[in-house]
């Protein structure tokens, strides 16, 4: 869709560009939402690929994500082989609903700024204990874990003006053995529930992550991989009825069921 509104693309060079701002700007990376329908408040883009971020970057101490990564490009990273939560990408993108177009045009950061429940990329990096930075237009970079950063549907902690740099993966938590789940209404539709969860070689630190079913990612950790009693007691009294997203993708009663009968198929996984 062309915008009729924009007067100004800028393309800066550093972050010392990006200090300009004003109410009328957005930031512009993959554009597949700028782009998909009118935005009438909107005069001034800010490209963000001319900063030229490194898209993926491997450390000891775990994965960078700039948040310009495309999702074609998350979707063709090995990693080294003790990673054993690789394959999680390849699994939470493939739930994406989405074009070839958008595949190679979507980014990791775009994903989580929408902050849509139904976000695959929220799954992921949630899922696997990411940490957001935020750079705010005034003020030192700021860290925030994702599970924190989403506050609601189509809802997160960014100020005006502030800037999603990266998202950082813990090689901690990219050793875990993993397992998921996703359920649709329909073969291709968006997702009404997604359900994740990690648990260490040793079987410690289980951690569930419910995502689509509800407006925000919502964790659970256990020091171990739990009984089915005690993971359905504490699903049931972390997220009663009211607390999952009702939508045209699914009710809430129906969300509840899937996330009760998916979270106990991955306990029995894991254990």
């Amino acid at each position: 869709m062309n915008l009729s509104t924009i007067v100004e693309v800028r393309r800066p060079a550093s972050f010392a560009d990006l200090r300009d701002w004003h109410a009328g700007c957005s930031w512009l990376a993959g554009g597949t939402w700028l782009f998909s329908e009118p935005q009438v408040a909107v005069d001034t883009l800010i490209d963000l690929d001319a900063l030229g971020w490194t898209p993926l970057t491997v450390t000891e101490a775990g994965l960078e994500i700039a948040a310009t990564c495309r999702v074609a490009e998350l979707h063709a990273f090995a990693g080294p082989p003790e990673w054993r939560a690789v394959p999680l990408f390849r699994h939470c993108i493939d739930a994406f609903l989405m074009s070839f177009k958008i595949w190679n045009a979507a980014t990791i950061g775009g994903n989580l700024c929408m902050s849509l429940p139904a976000g695959a990329m929220i799954s992921l990096t949630a899922a696997l204990e990411g940490v957001c930075t935020l750079w705010p237009r005034a003020g030192a970079p700021r860290t925030v874990p994702v599970v924190d950063f989403v506050t609601g549907n189509h809802a997160n902690i960014l100020q005006p003006g502030e800037l999603l740099r990266s998202i950082h993966l813990p090689a901690s938590a990219l050793a875990k053995r993993t397992a998921m789940r996703q359920v649709s209404l329909t073969k291709l539709g968006r997702s009404a529930a997604l359900i994740v969860a990690t648990v260490g070689a040793d079987g410690s630190d289980f951690l569930l992550t419910v995502s689509a079913a509800t407006p925000r990612p919502v964790q659970l950790r256990f020091p171990a991989c739990p009984s089915a009693e005690a993971l359905r007691g504490a699903l049931d009294a972390r997220l009663p009825r009211d607390a999952y997203f009702d939508d045209v993708h699914g009710s809430a009663p129906y969300k509840q069921h899937v996330t009760r009968y998916l979270a106990e198929q991955i306990r029995s996984e894991l254990a």
